[in-house]
């Protein structure tokens, strides 16, 4: 079977894609996968790191400041759509996948309109544009949180959640002289509203009997790293800019505090991590508040507004991480919001479109 997968433009894209063309692989070994992304975003350098194809079109976002700018977003977008017409002919998909992203809205259009049976996959909770306006030409629609109807025909859905790493379990808890630990994290990028409350709180972190470990991201590392040492390089407390080893640190967190991206939000619920999560107010349609409020109204996650995690963030998790009953109860609620298998199940869904074509 032959399976073209496309999508792109941020690692919550591209990490769910690479992973279900793995699961195919696993599933048929002799499957033939081919991507289709944008160029100059991260997929043209991610999706050949994973071992697989991948061909760029020069599709790109509209620019809604400035419509009349738009004009050559349009051609390149029709340039975009004639290429890849041409790549769905020359390569004959029994099915294709769209993860989200520019290239995916070109490729799975023109892959629909030429008889191909196309799965989406959802990623938030609240749905992108590029699912949004592709909701009529695809078969299924895997989501990741329930009560997508809203935004999807009822008899698309699938709920089978987000794939993460499986490593990520895999991790081995490191006690640190008996002390609760607390993870901080931010991303590759870290987060900056993050980074400014645990700098603002570094006197009270370093005596609250606490392990910390506060991954900055590569952008805050120096002035964080720099705000540490002020405050007397504090032992409890290790500033880091990237993590290596995030199946330990996961393992070993007793609490998580974290932005609310979808990838994030699946690797708590698989490891069923207590966490205070400040959505990010820098996305399309807000959607890590829809990300967080998924757990919040269950009772599996606290929810700062970004606006108040300056005042609130930290007290909040001071109190939360003392608190055996509380950590208890968010643990077993994001539990049962855990996908597991999501790659592969979402895999299974792909092959029985290609092989009911």
């Amino acid at each position: 079977m032959k399976y073209l997968i496309s999508g792109g433009g941020t690692g919550g894209h591209i990490f769910p894609a690479v992973s279900i063309a793995n699961a195919l692989r696993e599933l048929d070994e002799q499957a033939e996968i081919l991507f289709v992304g944008a160029l100059g975003r991260m997929e043209m350098e991610r999706v050949p790191e994973a071992g697989y194809k991948i061909i760029g079109l020069p599709v790109r976002g509209f620019n809604r400041a400035q419509p009349w700018k738009n004009i050559s977003v349009v051609i390149d977008l029709l340039r975009s759509m004639r290429q890849a017409r041409r790549i769905v002919r020359e390569f004959r998909p029994d099915a294709g996948v769209g993860v989200g992203g520019y290239a995916s809205g070109a490729a799975m259009k023109v892959a629909a309109r030429m008889g191909v049976p196309i799965l989406l996959q959802e990623q938030n909770g609240f749905a992108g544009v590029t699912n949004k306006l592709l909701k009529n030409d695809a078969k299924k629609i895997c989501v990741a949180y329930p009560e997508m109807e809203r935004f999807f025909p009822k008899e698309k859905i699938i709920l089978t959640g987000n794939p993460v790493r499986q490593n990520l379990l895999k991790g081995e808890r490191r006690e640190v002289k008996g002390e609760r630990n607390l993870l901080v994290i931010g991303g590759s990028l870290g987060a900056r509203t993050i980074n400014e409350a645990v700098k603002a709180a570094l006197p009270e972190l370093s005596k609250a009997g606490l392990h910390v470990v506060w991954q900055t991201g590569k952008g805050y590392y120096e002035k964080c790293h720099a705000a540490w040492e002020a405050a007397g390089s504090p032992k409890n407390i290790e500033c880091l800019a990237f993590l290596n080893d995030m199946p330990d640190r996961y393992a070993t967190a007793d609490l998580v505090i974290s932005r609310a991206g979808a990838s994030s939000i699946s690797e708590l619920c698989l490891l069923g991590k207590p966490a205070v999560l400040v959505p990010s107010p820098n996305v399309a349609e807000d959607h890590q508040t829809h990300n967080a409020m998924a757990l919040v109204r269950r009772d599996a996650a606290v929810l700062i507004k970004d606006a108040e995690a300056a005042e609130k963030l930290i007290p909040t998790a001071l109190a939360l991480i003392a608190d055996d009953k509380r950590l208890k109860t968010l643990h077993d609620n994001v539990l049962k919001l855990a996908e597991p298998d999501s790659a592969k199940r979402i895999a299974e869904e792909v092959i029985k479109l290609a092989t009911g074509r």
